[in-house]
């Protein structure tokens, strides 16, 4: 029995609220890619589970969530003008993490500024690396103000529910996205197989959480976060009419960066149009917008992924 609405976005939630371990130093190997954790640090720590996965390994979008979170729970610099916000992340995926294991954060207080913080997070499990990150954080203010144009696509509600076109599909990975905590609308034909989709290098889909999220700013960051890295590689796929489950396909996030613009809510639908300008050498490029519902740009972001079709 597939779980309920509230019962994912309520795991998805456990998932995101990060235990403070302490604080510690971490001496990382750049040449084995490892950490050792000593005594006496300025630094903190944050302990987080994780979701489980069909193939065992953990969703990127989780860690790169979770990182936010672990961030964010270190700027509290406050000078009378208000809390600092994130404004852009930068990550790499560096190894694979295993999804029955918990993650640990190290988070490194590198700089606050009179008006930017910046923090470096290295996610690890079992003393290796999966993802190194920097972020920023910034109080909002005035200035200069402009943006693009969210395009003109069909609403939501004029959409199929990804959840009830995988639903019908007997695979462990297509019941396991139908059950997502995050709530998808593809406006084009979804890349399964026996879909007739026309070859193109852009695609657009809604997304929201499927009840009311804390009026949190940073949570709101982080499920944004989240969520962009569920499809931001499928305009690669489309362009060459390449469908998921191919058993052709190896494709693993390699790195992603994320700028966020203005104050988003999670729980009202998002659009996230995405372009791939270029696949090249084994990876591919992924460029995304996020607007909300009303046409304001909340967030751009870009991923390069490995992208190779093994020929039998």
């Amino acid at each position: 029995m597939s779980p309920t609405p509230g019962a994912q976005l309520n795991d998805l939630l456990d998932v995101l609220d990060l235990t403070f371990e302490g604080r510690t130093t971490a001496r990382v190997s750049s040449l084995e890619g490892s950490v050792e954790n000593l005594h006496d640090s300025e630094g903190e720590v944050f302990l987080g589970r994780s979701q489980p996965m069909p193939h065992g390994r953990v969703f990127g979008g989780q860690v790169l969530a979770q990182c936010v979170v672990a961030a964010s729970r270190t700027v509290d610099v406050d000078d009378g003008d208000g809390p600092r916000h994130i404004h852009s992340l930068h990550g790499y995926f560096l190894r694979p993490g295993d999804a029955n294991e918990p993650i640990r954060f190290l988070v490194d207080r590198m700089r606050d500024g009179g008006s930017f913080s910046a923090r470096r997070v290295h996610a690890v499990q079992n003393g290796k690396i999966l993802l190194s990150m920097i972020t920023s954080f910034q109080e909002l203010n005035d200035g200069l103000d402009h943006q693009i144009e969210m395009p003109d696509v069909p609403h939501p509600d004029e959409l199929r529910p990804d959840a009830e076109v995988l639903s019908k599909i007997d695979h462990p990975v297509a019941q396991h996205a139908a059950s997502r905590a995050v709530e998808l609308r593809h406006v084009e034909r979804q890349l399964i197989p026996g879909s007739d989709v026309e070859p193109q290098e852009r695609q657009s889909v809604w997304m929201r959480l499927p009840g009311e999220v804390p009026d949190d700013p940073q949570l709101h960051a982080a499920v944004l976060a989240y969520a962009s890295d569920y499809s931001l590689l499928e305009p690669v796929l489309r362009k060459h009419g390449i469908m998921w489950g191919d058993p052709r396909l190896r494709i693993a996030s390699l790195d992603h960066g994320m700028w966020f613009h203005r104050p988003a809510r999670t729980d009202q639908w998002v659009l996230y149009t995405q372009l791939a300008p270029s696949a090249q050498s084994g990876r591919g490029l992924g460029l995304g917008h996020m607007f909300s519902e009303d046409g304001t740009l909340l967030a751009t972001v870009g991923q390069e992924g490995m992208v190779r079709i093994k020929e039998s």
